[in-house]
């Protein structure tokens, strides 16, 4: 299948900090790749450097062939590259459904809508006058990805999924992706917890100081050889 991402040799700099060294990284429609590594690998710069955030020379990063390495967010949320930024980022004053429509503003064609998103995440609709300040912090992250997906993207990244939440709440985020895999989205997740990574993932790319240090699929990565990527330790 023809790469609808694909990233070659990847520089990032801040002015004159590189975090960023030749990564290379591919990503197929309706595929997860899972991205971990420890505090300051170079995981956020990777997914902001796709989103445009970072710049860079225009073929480092191609979608569906094309060179975008040069391209504003702007125009990549139009291309169908939708970001979850750590953090969320949400209008914490308006209502959960006015974040939600905010996303959808491109109107890009697709199967994500208010109705879709609410049967995803359920209790959502359930929310949906309140203010994204009311709500708990696994909420917030459902409406970061529903705001995500409302604007009907081919590809969903997701920056720290997990971080912050509680288990039970993280399992219910986690439950969401087959339905948004099912759609044709491949979607692209920075993660701290590696059992997470490893059970949503058809494969896994370690990021060891700006550097790709292992990728394979989940069923192919020992404990020992992910544990050595990770810290760049010896197995």
């Amino acid at each position: 299948m023809a790469e609808l991402l694909e990233i070659c040799a990847l520089d990032a700099h801040y002015g004159d900090f590189q975090a960023l060294f030749g990564v290379d990284l591919t990503l197929v429609g309706g595929e997860t790749v899972a991205v971990i590594g420890a505090n300051g690998a170079g995981k956020s710069t990777l997914m902001k450097s796709i989103m445009g955030l970072v710049k860079n020379r225009a073929d480092a990063i191609r979608l569906r062939g094309a060179p975008v390495g040069d391209r504003p967010a702007y125009r990549l949320a139009v291309d169908g590259v939708s970001l979850v930024p750590e953090g969320r980022r949400l209008f914490r004053s308006l209502s959960v459904a006015e974040n939600l429509v905010i996303g959808g503003r491109l109107k890009r064609p697709g199967h994500w809508s208010l109705a879709t998103v609410y049967g995803l995440f359920p209790v959502l609709k359930e929310r949906c006058h309140a203010p994204a300040e009311a709500l708990s912090g696994g909420q917030r992250q459902m409406v970061a990805i529903g705001r995500a997906l409302m604007a009907n993207p081919d590809i969903l990244m997701i920056d720290e999924a997990s971080l912050g939440l509680a288990p039970t709440v993280v399992k219910d985020i986690y439950r969401a992706f087959p339905a948004i895999r099912a759609e044709g989205t491949a979607i692209l997740l920075v993660e701290q917890d590696i059992a997470q990574a490893m059970g949503v993932a058809d494969r896994v790319v370690c990021l060891q100081e700006g550097r790709v240090a292992l990728e394979g699929a989940p069923g192919e990565l020992g404990r020992e050889a992910i544990t050595a990527a990770y810290f760049g330790a010896a197995p």
